[in-house]
């Protein structure tokens, strides 16, 4: 039987609240689709890649996601081009999102309940604008939407900085009158889990595209595939650690 990770050294040994990133940690949404289908007179849009969105995009507000993406791929004139670049994205995405492809992953639902049964604080934060609509079309057994779990909810918010600029959790966390350091942050993306490391938080990386090495890189003080991973047990007593299996 695998012993339960221990958490790095310097690891909080009271969490007692849980921050949560959207796309790519609680949905399956359409971004990276909107953004690859949008490049259209840009750049080709095969060159595009999940790694490259993780890399570039994912976390990041949508204007720099935008200028990002443009740079990476080498196109001419970039900073100028982001902007009709990112509007354009955008109308693709509301365009799948209306047409209902956005979807929770069934290990996210089991987790967010499991902790909000634990009675946790629990808060939502993503640049996104979309997050929202996205959360509200999830239904709960409960007849709730997943938008309803949360008691604090800084999605879409104009900030001064982005990720991984740690303002959006260190906002999540004043607003659900939390310490930092008793709060941990599920992120799929380098730049989130930097965000909630300069923030003092615990980093959870949800490694959901093979993308592991990136995620402890960035500081992860623990990495999953799944959040089914995670000892619901041990995070009962305040700590993040991985279920034995």
């Amino acid at each position: 039987m695998r012993e339960p990770e221990e958490p790095r050294p310097g690891h909080p040994q009271t969490l007692t609240a849980a921050i949560f990133d959207v796309d790519g940690v609680l949905l399956a949404s359409p971004h990276e689709q909107a953004w690859r289908e949008a490049l259209t007179g840009f750049a080709e849009p095969a060159r595009f890649t999940t790694a490259m969105y993780q890399a570039h995009v994912a976390g990041r507000s949508r204007l720099n996601g935008a200028r990002a993406a443009l740079e990476a791929l080498g196109v001419p004139d970039a900073e100028k081009k982001a902007v009709a670049y990112a509007e354009r994205k955008q109308k693709r995405l509301e365009e799948l999102v209306r047409a209902g492809s956005v979807a929770a992953f069934p290990d996210a639902l089991r987790f967010v309940q499991a902790v909000d049964a634990l009675g946790w604080s629990m808060a939502v934060a993503s640049s996104s604008k979309n997050a929202n609509a996205m959360m509200r079309q999830i239904r709960l057994d409960s007849g709730q939407s997943l938008f309803d779990l949360f008691k604090v909810n800084v999605c879409g918010r104009d900030l001064r900085q982005g990720k991984p600029n740690p303002e959006i959790f260190l906002l999540a966390a004043t607003e659900l009158r939390i310490a930092p350091a008793h709060c941990f942050v599920a992120e799929d993306a380098p730049a989130g889990i930097e965000a909630a490391k300069a923030g003092r938080m615990t980093g959870l990386g949800v490694a959901r595209l093979e993308d592991s090495a990136g995620l402890r890189a960035a500081g992860a003080d623990l990495v999953v595939t799944s959040l089914d991973e995670v000892a619901l047990d041990a995070l009962g007593g305040g700590r993040l650690c991985r279920r034995p299996t």
